[in-house]
């Protein structure tokens, strides 16, 4: 089993309500190259959830996270491993953002309008949906 620390970037309204998330595709060279994502990694040796997914945005994409709230487990089986995905929101973040591997990143509600999703990503879409009310297509591909 492969722990892996996800970082949920979600945007708040001046009423604390939550907007847009942040996704991410997995740079080329990886499992999966091309597929949207949330941003985030494997843990380290002796790394807490919130300290391998603070080390992860910020390798990933140079910002520095200030709270992290762990939300919801989910454990994948790839082809090629078994993950048990930390899906953390973070609200508050500083610094500019990087794609410090060649990645790209995009702003996104329901439906997300990029693609291919990866499919650890639809779990955290299901959950949106049911917290925001959505119950359309959770993306451009008309998947639910």
């Amino acid at each position: 089993m492969v722990d892996v620390a996800v970082g949920v970037l979600v945007e708040r309204d001046d009423t604390g309500g939550e907007g847009r998330f942040l996704l991410t595709s997995r740079p080329e060279g990886k499992v999966y190259a091309g597929y949207w994502e949330f941003p985030g990694g494997k843990f380290e040796p002796g790394e807490t959830v919130d300290e391998a997914l603070r080390r992860e945005l910020h390798e990933e994409l140079g910002i520095v996270v200030d709270d992290v709230f762990p939300w919801r487990e989910e454990i994948v089986d790839y082809p090629h491993a078994l993950v048990r995905l930390h899906f953390c929101k973070v609200f508050h973040w500083h610094g500019d953002f990087e794609m410090r591997e060649g990645q790209q990143m995009a702003w996104c509600t329901l439906p997300v309008n990029v693609q291919p999703v990866l499919p650890g990503t639809f779990p955290v879409l299901r959950w949106f949906a049911a917290e925001r009310g959505h119950d359309g297509a959770l993306d451009v591909a008309g998947n639910a």
